[in-house]
């Protein structure tokens, strides 16, 4: 049912390459463009799309490798790239990663800050040009098209202030980000509460990850999940200075809110109720959510569409963790690479007689196995994960090539194009399961009960009831979205992040919670004299 949406994002494409590009000199022009309505929707709305996924390094919300999702996994105590002799070290880029070690001129880092701001400017300009040609559109297409790329700017504009803190706020098409003013992080999260809370009633309400007309769109469900999201990270994001040891409360930072005052935590249950409201419920099958063809989840919000013969975007996380012998099973190649922490695998419980039942959903572990067959390695002998082996540095260990337990979860495309990196799963962004335990987290901050939420998580699973307690909502947290690019959000806002874990030492110079946030990129600085860097580091 993919091939629904083909036509919109075929054309969206064929617009953006021929409208965008200034120095195109075959450009048409612009009246010979936009005669209908649709002309107005391809090119202003539906061509932002074609950058929510990507095959690219540092492009794409998740999928590809040196970006958004890398910068929130692989930073902490979930997951990690050891350095495997000669393999992965990368001038270091990986292991800088886990240890906070992040270079302000760092070409990763800017690329992923070009890449979310090219977007927002894409969204500037389809906001002009739905303006210019006002007069094709009916009064209500007017609302709702201007709404839906109001809310995609509104979502790169989160990654942006929840990666870099202080930012350029750029909201026309006449401003550019080299001569914008910075905004504080306050400024820049009221900014997108009220986009969102603007636009959402005028979104639509169908659910983004089915196939048909909303499939792959931002809907009203993903605004209302990105306000909770919004809303459950309020203590961090409406912080001036993170680096002054002091935070504001929660149940004293209010939003209005449909015409009420609530607090951020009375606010995120708000939201998360909304989401329920809309018909989101758990699957009753943990993996379904990841199979090769999910669009009929009842349990994934908003999602990347991938197809193997529509796309561009890939997912090239299974290549990236596997072992080559593991990879050559499936018929494909792989970078074993990517690992489970050891901490990790302990929250899970490996290694005692009470696992949850997640690690296999999630890992890769100890004797492989594909189609009930030992994976054997060049000398024969069985290919085996060993969990509590990795270390960021492998090189001289006896298990340099498999330590560590490899990415699972996303089941197996075995006709995907590219080594397996372009399969037809759609890659999930946001999930329900993700709304309760917000909503479990916002109650128990807010000196409420939380046990019923976690518990039809867990038991989902058929994991046995907890009390809703922070530690046990952050553990569960992991066990529940590993792998979904959630953790540093995760871990700043419990206070961790800043913290030693696993086997990271954090040194004393981090204690001023500085590496929250990244560096503003060097190059962007050069770019805008107006920028300041972060408070931590060296500009």
């Amino acid at each position: 049912m993919k091939y629904l949406l083909r036509p919109l994002l075929f054309m969206a494409l064929i617009s953006l390459t021929g409208c965008l590009d200034e120095n195109s000199k075959d450009r048409l022009d612009e009246q010979q463009v936009y005669t209908t309505d649709k002309d107005v929707y391809v090119n202003a709305v539906a061509t932002l799309y074609n950058y929510i996924g990507g095959d690219k390094d540092s492009e794409g919300l998740q999928g590809t490798y040196r970006g958004v999702y890398d910068y929130n996994t692989f930073t902490t105590d979930e997951a990690i790239i050891p350095i495997r002799g000669g393999d992965w070290y990368d001038g270091g880029f990986w292991i800088d990663l886990y240890t906070h070690n992040w270079a302000e001129d760092s070409k990763p880092l800017y690329d992923t800050w070009k890449y979310l701001y090219k977007v927002i400017v894409f969204s500037n300009d389809g906001l002009s040009t739905i303006e210019r040609h006002k007069q094709l559109l009916t009064d209500e297409q007017y609302k709702t098209y201007k709404a839906e790329v109001r809310a995609i700017r509104a979502l790169y504009y989160y990654y942006l202030m929840d990666m870099f803190g202080n930012i350029p706020l750029v909201t026309t098409v006449n401003e550019d980000t080299e001569n914008a003013e910075q905004a504080s992080r306050p400024e820049v999260y009221k900014f997108i509460v009220k986009e969102l809370q603007e636009v959402a009633p005028l979104l639509p309400t169908g659910h983004s990850n089915h196939a048909g007309v909303y499939y792959g769109r931002v809907t009203r469900s993903v605004a209302n999940f990105l306000l909770a999201k919004l809303m459950l990270n309020g203590e961090v994001y409406s912080d001036a200075d993170w680096t002054d040891n002091q935070r504001p409360d929660g149940r004293q930072t209010y939003f209005t809110v449909d015409g009420q005052q609530m607090n951020i935590w009375q606010a995120c249950k708000y939201y998360c109720d909304k989401v329920t409201a809309d018909g989101f419920t758990l699957a009753p099958d943990y993996l379904s959510n990841f199979y090769v063809h999910n669009e009929d989840s009842p349990e994934n919000i908003f999602i990347i569409p991938l197809d193997k013969h529509l796309y561009k975007s890939q997912f090239q996380y299974l290549f990236r963790s596997r072992h080559y012998a593991h990879g050559g099973a499936f018929g494909t190649s792989s970078e074993n690479g990517a690992s489970a922490t050891v901490s990790t695998v302990r929250t899970f419980g490996y290694g005692t007689n009470h696992v949850d039942n997640r690690y296999a959903y999630n890992l890769y572990s100890d004797t492989v196995r594909v189609d009930g067959n030992i994976i054997r390695l060049e000398n024969g002998q069985p290919l085996v994960y060993v969990p509590l082996a990795v270390e960021p540095t492998l090189t001289n260990s006896p298990y340099i090539k498999t330590a560590g337990a490899r990415m699972a979860k996303y089941e197996v495309d075995r006709t995907a194009f590219n080594d397996g990196k372009s399969p037809d799963n759609d890659i999930v962004l946001f999930r329900y399961a993700d709304v309760l335990l917000m909503k479990a987290e916002a109650e128990v901050r807010n000196g409420e009960n939380g046990d019923r939420e976690l518990n039809l998580v867990r038991s989902r699973s058929g994991m046995g009831y907890r009390t809703a307690t922070l530690d046990n909502i952050l553990a569960e947290r992991l066990m529940e979205l590993m792998w979904e690019g959630w953790r540093r959000n995760d871990l700043i806002r419990f206070d961790r992040f800043h913290q030693s874990y696993d086997q990271r030492t954090a040194p004393a110079t981090e204690a001023d919670r500085h590496t929250i946030v990244f560096p503003i990129p060097s190059r962007a600085l050069d770019l805008n004299e107006k920028l300041k860097q972060n408070k931590g580091y060296q500009s």
